[in-house]
């Protein structure tokens, strides 16, 4: 057990699986091209079988090896659920599960320390980003009621409901078409919208959706310096056990000095 445990926890043993979900990826990709499918159809799937296999196995290396440590690891069980969802079954009215093979191309997040502290701070964000959500989620309500009110009769199209209302304010968000698309019919019949829809851009693209990308960052930079401590740490307790060993050694030959000269 405590070689397989060497093998599961040994860096060759992390690129070959990482090397592995790359090749499914590329596999995967080439099964939607019919004229892949065409000519090696049946040695693409022989290689998405096998890699398949290849992570069961390592699924039940690593069970056998944490036994039942091995759910306290969210990472790994996020590889248990995306392997155990390429093996359901894709025949008949689960065939569309066939789709979320691609699904095993995620494990690369697992595997790739990276990307395991990108997660990490978007995960840790989530709390500052869904205060965020809530205060977009009142303006956009109080705009589009002021939208469905102002322009609803005259565009029920854009605005002639709080849904319509809050889809076109979604897209005048995003700036695509904002101009062209929606505000300039609007200010052909209503000169005066344009005071309605600038402060919108304003306290929405400008402000509001930038307040995520600096709580992502500041989460994104917390994680980072809270993995540079622990190397601190870490660090720190390897040097004060060698200096331990140091002053032994010292102390050993000191005892070893006074016996000889005694």
């Amino acid at each position: 057990m405590k070689a397989l445990q060497t093998l599961v926890e040994s860096r060759r043993f992390e690129w070959f699986i990482t090397a592995v979900i790359i090749v499914n990826a590329i596999t995967l990709g080439l099964e939607t091209v019919p004229a892949a499918m065409q000519r090696a159809g049946p040695v693409l799937l022989a290689i998405d079988q096998t890699i398949l296999a290849i992570f069961v196995v390592e699924l039940v290396s690593k069970l056998l090896v944490y036994r039942q440590n091995f759910f306290r690891d969210p990472w790994r069980i996020f590889d248990f659920i995306i392997v155990g969802i390429a093996l359901m079954p894709t025949t008949g009215s689960l065939s569309v599960l066939r789709a979320l093979r691609i699904l095993r191309v995620l494990r690369l997040v697992s595997m790739v320390p990276s990307l395991r502290r990108v997660v990490g701070g978007l995960i840790a964000a989530l709390p500052g980003m869904g205060s965020i959500v809530l205060l977009l989620g009142l303006v956009f309500y109080v705009f589009s009621v002021m939208a469905t009110k102002l322009y609803g009769a005259a565009f029920p199209d854009w605005f002639g409901s709080i849904p319509a209302s809050a889809y076109s304010l979604f897209q005048i968000m995003t700036l695509e078409s904002w101009s062209m698309g929606i505000v300039r019919p609007v200010m052909e019949t209503f000169p005066m919208a344009w005071a309605f829809f600038v402060p919108f851009i304003i306290a929405t693209s400008f402000t509001v959706l930038n307040l995520f990308i600096g709580i992502i960052v500041s989460a994104m930079q917390a994680e980072h310096e809270a993995e540079a401590v622990a190397d601190r740490e870490l660090l720190q307790t390897e040097q004060e056990l060698i200096l331990n060993e140091i002053k032994a050694l010292r102390a050993d030959l000191a005892e070893l000095k006074n016996e000889r000269t005694g």
